[in-house]
């Protein structure tokens, strides 16, 4: 009787040890569960958060290029529109208004932000013009080209897959999911990503045939758009061009030394813009949310025409700082 007393006190305990080692394993999962879901939670949150930040400071500049068309004059790069803003302490903003609540990992973060006039750069679009290449606009391209260095069998081939491109029937057809509608989507035309890479501060993809303004574009752009404009002389022209912005060709040509470098009457060139790219990064602890958008102002409106957001992984964000 004392050896059968023995062997049920021993198993008691041993289904007592059990039991309370399964209650805890319980316990432990429904408590890392819990705090999981109250990470996911936390985490989507502040996405959502930095998110309608981006989108707000997007509409920002909108309101920005807004109030510099109501001002009215020439685009150019003295304007407030131009001036970047560099990374700065999101709490900064957030303090002056007293209604606003945020966590305090979004007070902690960073926003920078652009705006860019994209047509301070050469069109891609226009190097079709009705149904053919259009000769001026390629011409400015195979100078660009050289200015670069580039191949400009790649610049024939662009030209000739974009041509082909935008005569397709209907939307229906196959070559018509090949238009681009992004500076990146140029390679599907044949455009080297090498080239690409060097091509991306001096192009750009708008929805329709627009003018080079002249006093947002880059000495290699200029240099592109003129008649036998060294890129030296270029450059010496953008020096002096941010003492005082030009208003007529005249005042170009003055500058590039007197030379009618920039034909008159030409409807390629002009001192205003209508599209505009606003970019706006938010960089927090452990990853970067950028956000970029395309605008046509149109008088005091200014539409939206794509917007894009994108999250950098956290391994990219070494190279960001």
């Amino acid at each position: 009787m004392r050896a059968t007393r023995t062997k049920q006190t021993g198993a008691a305990l041993l289904t007592a040890l059990l039991s309370v080692a399964l209650i805890a394993s319980l316990a432990g999962t429904a408590l890392w569960q819990q705090w999981r879901l109250t990470e996911v939670e936390g985490s989507e949150r502040a996405r959502l958060q930095a998110e309608w930040v981006l989108l707000g400071a997007l509409d920002w500049g909108r309101l920005i290029l807004r109030e510099d068309a109501r001002q009215g004059g020439e685009d150019h790069l003295a304007e407030p529109w131009a001036l970047p803003l560099k990374d700065a302490r999101l709490g900064s903003f957030l303090a002056a208004d007293k209604t606003v609540r945020a966590d305090a990992l979004l007070t902690e973060s960073f926003l920078a932000g652009r705006i860019e006039d994209l047509q301070g750069r050469l069109n891609v679009r226009n190097l079709v013009e009705g149904k053919e290449v259009s000769a001026d606009d390629l011409r400015m391209f195979e100078q660009l080209f050289d200015i670069l260095g580039l191949p400009q069998p790649e610049l024939r081939q662009l030209s000739l897959g974009l041509l082909d491109a935008l005569q397709a029937p209907s939307p229906a057809a196959p070559t018509a999911s090949f238009v681009p509608q992004r500076v990146e989507q140029l390679e599907w035309l044949g455009l080297s990503a090498g080239s690409l890479q060097k091509l991306r501060p001096f192009i750009a993809w708008l929805p329709e045939r627009s003018t080079v303004n002249l006093n947002t574009a880059s000495a290699e752009v200029l240099s592109a758009c003129a008649t036998e404009l060294p890129l030296v002389q270029a450059q010496r022209m953008v020096e002096a061009r941010r003492l005082r912005h030009w208003r007529t060709l005249d005042e170009v040509n003055r500058d590039a030394g007197g030379k009618q470098v920039f034909a008159k009457g030409t409807n390629r060139l002009a001192f205003n813009s209508r599209y505009f790219q606003i970019s706006g990064q938010l960089r927090q602890a452990d990853h970067v949310l950028q956000a970029q958008a395309l605008v046509r102002r149109e008088g005091l409106n200014t539409r939206l025409v794509w917007r894009d957001l994108l999250a950098l992984p956290p391994e990219d964000l070494a190279v960001l700082r």
